[in-house]
């Protein structure tokens, strides 16, 4: 009937001579009062990565994967944004727009920086990717970001303001302040929250609302946050890339099937709807999803149309907007918003669907990562002591490759294999480079610093990349023709540091000297089995052959001295007299003693563990100096992954964990344990089965134990997919109640099977349970607290009072049926031969009284982010302890930085500028003594320089800080309560030159230097 009557129409209009003619459709911005506002914001959401590689994704190659091609986006969107000055468009991966910048003549480039400067394109969120929020450490998040703000501002000259985090899964609180706030973001969007959440807000016009995402820093770093009603693409009906099914506008009189009427009363109702979930008279329609707008005419050509009838029809406003306009529009209502505090984890799109798996998913690429953010660090600092050289090695293939592995496809573990290998090559690419940079750099100081009698001066160190599976060739080199092995240490913390180091050799008749001379006390430990087996495996997997022969023995154990962001020279030698090599470590072996009421004590110092000598398994934790003295087990388990054959098709997968049943690991033989004892540490090595086992560490000097696990390769060949944990369990009365990190910085109060925004339907006891642990995860009682550490991001909880968890691997064999396509079974092949991978990680755990761990996590938490770096070199006997500097610190030799404080970044940039970041490791109320203002001498960072002015800059450095606070916008909270005040630290003062640093806060700053001029103690009046 209704297609009868438009044909009729279409008839009459032809009988009184209609034409159909060029409609000029006005897509003029405005917004009108009164009326609801619908914000158009084109944008197309280009994953970094993800099924195809990410230069793969550029080119539009693989497309029999997926058809799509970043570089056809750019086109087409800026051509298209030239046809009409009212169009606008927001890109938000600089990676990508890097690469087809790059690629632009002098004329485009002119052109695109019109169309920046005119709005109509703009810049959101600005790194180079759309990073992960639970799987990244928080140092990874602000570089990747940097990079991005500065390459925005260095062509274009702007400042982003918006936060566009769409499609991570679940949000921290560290990206609501730091990685919001901190950068001078006014607003912060995003699509992906728990579908009970989401169910709540859209009934009570909750979406939108104030973050404050620290504790410490509350109001003064709090961000107006919206969420989508639905997701990131537009209302159903409203989509326009070629092949899509929406139905266009169709306004030419003399064609079939004019609809204009039909489809403004579809816009219209879909605007209501939305506006009827939104507080004020403003929406946002995000018109795009993924690698859309490859043809942008298809999407431009209905919006302009849309634009024009519906304001023409008058019910509702439509305008082509950003997310920088809307927010503008939400600030104008001067409303009351609700306040949200902590953070959206764990995220679930359905009753059975916990995307927590992917907290642990690709743990080796995790580990990988956090190896390469700890040596890109380093590595800065070297390059800024040696004097950057664009020429020659230097860091930014590494940062490069740093920052597209923090996307929310990379180091989450949810791509593709092919994809997370290519991530992988990029991070080696860029570690190989920045060796040559380090290993010139640390020659560089040897020699600047070296008496100029020396004989031979240092050309080159080697580093071992592979220490990890205990391969290092220069250490593990027989010394011949009394030569002596030189080890440089160099701490990347602006803290003295004692630590230990072990590396591999080859006999156990070696000694080791410090730089003065001195006799070193050392240890050998044997390798066990298990290490054995993976340095055979995985050396032959990365170099291509196996290590040679088989001469590695020992572990070579000893202490270090190490001054802050310095290096010291220790140096080991042949022993010809056993009497003067290093110490042997005892072995002690237990077999299942028949007494049961023994027990095995293991460590030296303060630590003593307890084993039962039956099973040899850990029973108590005891310190002597604390006085700590509490039971303590641990043990292994594995989640059966489910298949997604029940009721509910739910598999667990590369995103979503979902269990389906625990089952022990258990030891499978009578030989319970070894324990090795020296004077350094002691060691417990413990084989479970033959694809579990363990070390624990106990060292002399240390009140942590140290527990290294190796993992794999997982058995699947009995159809069962398997998620490896390893439980704590105490007699501690927890009362539900842990405690896990937020992207490695500020910690979390979590309760079992409660959330803080709604009351939760419990569907997944387990899986809904878990969070994202980048640091750490602790519980407490009255009297105790009871810490683990990781080296990595894993996925942990804790489901028992008194009991922690954390998933250390995971090999599945269905696909969670969430984009990615392919099962997560990782394996490692070798000539052909495939087995699943093996993973090897460590954990660290303490146990302290009420009150007093905090400074055990953020110190040692600290340490092992930064790891001691070791370079190597080989002298003539001992030729080192005669021309060699004893140690070198690039700060004032006096000084180290307060303990509650760490120096995050010391880069020069390629203006010569310097980049200074330090930051506050502790929370308002976290520990008695450390949780308060602490104060940085600048002269003393520099102290052979004369420093011409300091600017303090936003956490990205791309505007001055007060600039940013001065451009603030002043958000009106509901029910706002008195908040304690908000303690920062003050400005600089030119001639004392000391930075404050409030609980939580991080400072940035560039420094310029009077390159002429170097001071020894002057006190010197700068500009600020």
């Amino acid at each position: 009937m209704v297609n009868t009557a438009v044909v009729f129409a279409v008839l009459v209009a032809a009988i009184w001579g209609a034409e159909s003619e060029y409609i000029e459709y006005n897509t003029t911005q405005r917004i009108v009062s009164g009326k609801i506002n619908v914000h158009l914001v084109p944008h197309s959401h280009d994953d970094v990565g993800w099924l195809k590689t990410v230069d793969q994704y550029y080119v539009g190659a693989n497309n029999s994967i997926r058809g799509a091609c970043v570089q056809n986006v750019l086109d087409s969107m800026i051509s298209a944004l030239l046809e009409d000055k009212n169009r606008k468009f927001i890109y938000v991966e600089m990676a990508f727009f890097q690469r087809w910048w790059r690629q632009q003549s002098k004329a485009m480039k002119i052109k695109v920086k019109e169309l920046v400067n005119s709005g109509q394109l703009e810049f959101i969120n600005g790194g180079m990717c759309m990073h992960d929020e639970a799987t990244p450490h928080y140092i990874d998040l602000i570089d990747q970001t940097t990079l991005g703000h500065q390459f925005i501002l260095e062509e274009f000259g702007k400042v982003p303001r918006v936060g566009w985090q769409i499609d991570p899964f679940g949000h921290s609180a560290v990206q609501a302040y730091l990685l919001g706030a901190e950068l001078g973001f006014d607003s912060l969007f995003f699509a992906r929250i728990d579908y009970q959440d989401r169910a709540k807000r859209l009934k009570e016009k909750t979406l939108e609302f104030i973050w404050r995402g620290s504790r410490s820093l509350g109001s003064s770093s709090q961000i107006f946050t919206g969420i989508f009603p639905r997701h990131y693409d537009p209302p159903d009906g409203f989509t326009f890339e070629i092949n899509d099914v929406s139905p266009p506008i169709q306004d030419d009189i003399l064609l079939f099937d004019y609809n204009v009427q039909e489809r403004v009363n579809d816009f219209v109702s879909a605007a209501l709807a939305q506006a009827n979930v939104t507080k004020t008279n403003h929406i946002m329609w995000t018109m795009g999803t993924d690698f859309r707008y490859q043809y942008a005419n298809s999407w431009f050509r209905q919006m302009d149309k849309f634009i024009h009838y519906v304001n023409q029809d008058g019910r509702v406003n439509a305008l082509y907007s950003t997310p920088s306009i809307y927010t503008d529009a939400k600030y104008a209502a001067n409303e009351y918003w609700p306040l949200k505090v902590d953070d959206f984890f764990p995220y679930a799109d359905h009753p059975n669907a916990y995307w927590t798996g992917y907290f642990t998913s690709r743990p080796a690429l995790k580990g990988y990562v956090r190896v390469m953010s700890a040596y890109y660090q380093a590595a800065r600092q070297l390059e800024y002591f040696k004097g950057r050289n664009e020429t020659g090695p230097n860091t930014d293939a590494l940062a490069d490759a740093l920052a597209i592995a923090q996307h929310h496809d990379a180091v989450s573990g949810t791509e593709r294999q092919h994809v997370a290998s290519d991530y992988a090559l990029r991070l080696s690419m860029g570690y190989a480079e920045a060796e040559r940079l380090v290993s010139s750099a640390l020659a560089s100081l040897v020699n600047q610093r070296s008496s100029s009698h020396r004989v031979n001066p240092v050309t080159d160190f080697q580093q071992c990349p592979l220490l990890n599976i205990s391969y290092c060739p220069p250490s593990e080199a027989t010394l011949v023709n009394g030569k002596s092995l030189v080890i440089v240490v160099y701490n990347p913390l602006a803290w003295n540091r004692e630590d230990v180091i072990r590396i591999p050799v080859s006999t156990g008749q070696v000694f080791v000297q410090d730089f003065a001379g001195k006799k070193i006390e050392s240890q050998l430990l044997p390798l066990s089995n298990a290490t054995l087996t993976m340095r055979k495996h995985y050396v032959r997997a990365y170099i291509g052959k196996s290590p040679g022969g088989d001469e590695l023995k020992y572990w070579l154990a000893f202490p270090v001295s190490v001054p802050p962001l310095g290096f010291s020279t220790y140096i080991v030698s042949s022993s010809k007299q056993s009497c003067h090599s290093s110490t042997i470590s005892k072995m002690y072996r237990s077999e299942g003693s028949a007494n049961n009421n023994k027990s095995i004590e293991v460590g030296q110092g303060n630590l003593t563990l307890l084993y039962t000598a039956d099973e040899g398994k850990l029973a108590q934790y005891v310190n002597s100096r604390t006085l700590v003295k509490t039971s303590v087990e641990q043990s292994y388990n594995y989640y059966s992954g489910n298949d997604g054959t029940d009721k509910d098709p739910q598999a667990s997968g590369a995103y979503v964990f979902r269990p389906n049943g625990s089952f022990p690991i258990k030891s499978n033989h009578q030989e319970s344990l070894t324990v090795l004892r020296g004077p350094i540490l002691d060691e417990v090595h413990q084989q479970l089965n033959p694809w579990v086992s363990q070390i624990t560490r106990i060292f002399k000097a240390k009140e942590h134990a140290e527990i290294e696990f190796t993992v794999g390769p997982i058995p699947v060949d009995d159809g069962i997919g398997k998620e490896i944990i390893t439980q704590f369990k105490t007699t501690m009365k927890t009362n539900k109640t842990f405690y896990t990190d937020s992207n490695g910085r500020d910690f979390i109060k979590r309760i079992r099977d409660f959330r803080t925004d709604w009351d939760l339907q419990v569907n997944q006891p387990i899986a809904g349970n878990y969070y994202p642990v980048n640091l750490g995860i602790y519980v407490q009682d009255s009297s105790m607290e009871f810490s683990v550490l990781v080296d990595r991001s894993v996925g942990g909880s804790s489901l028992e009072d008194g009991q922690m968890e954390l998933m250390l691997h995971r090999r599945l064999l269905h696909d969670d049926a969430r984009g990615v396509g392919e099962v997560l079974n990782e394996t490692a092949c070798i000539a052909n031969k495939c087995e699943g991978v093996t993973i090897q990680g460590k954990l660290y755990l303490r146990i302290d009284p009420i009150g007093e761990g905090a400074k055990w996590r953020r110190t040692v938490g600290q340490e092992l982010y930064s790891p001691l770096l070791l370079a190597f070199t080989e002298q003539d006997g001992d030729n080192w302890l005669h021309f060699s500097p004893s140690t070198f610190s690039g700060i004032d030799s006096s000084y180290s930085l307060p303990n509650n404080t760490a120096l995050l970044t010391l880069q020069e940039f390629k203006n010569g500028k310097v980049l200074l970041r330090l930051a506050h490791l502790y929370e308002i109320g976290e520990d008695k003594n450390y949780s308060v203002t602490a104060s940085v001498e600048l002269k003393k960072l520099f102290p052979n320089k004369k420093i011409n002015k300091v600017t303090e800059m936003s956490l990205s450095a791309n505007q001055e800080r007060a600039e940013m606070e001065e451009r603030k916008l002043n958000w009106k909270v509901d029910g706002f309560t008195e908040e304690p005040k908000v303690v920062r630290g003050g400005p600089v003062d030119p001639s004392k030159l000391e930075v404050e640093l409030a609980p939580m806060e991080i400072r940035t700053f560039f420094i310029d230097f009077n390159p002429l001029q170097t001071v020894t103690e002057a006190e010197n009046h700068v500009a600020m």
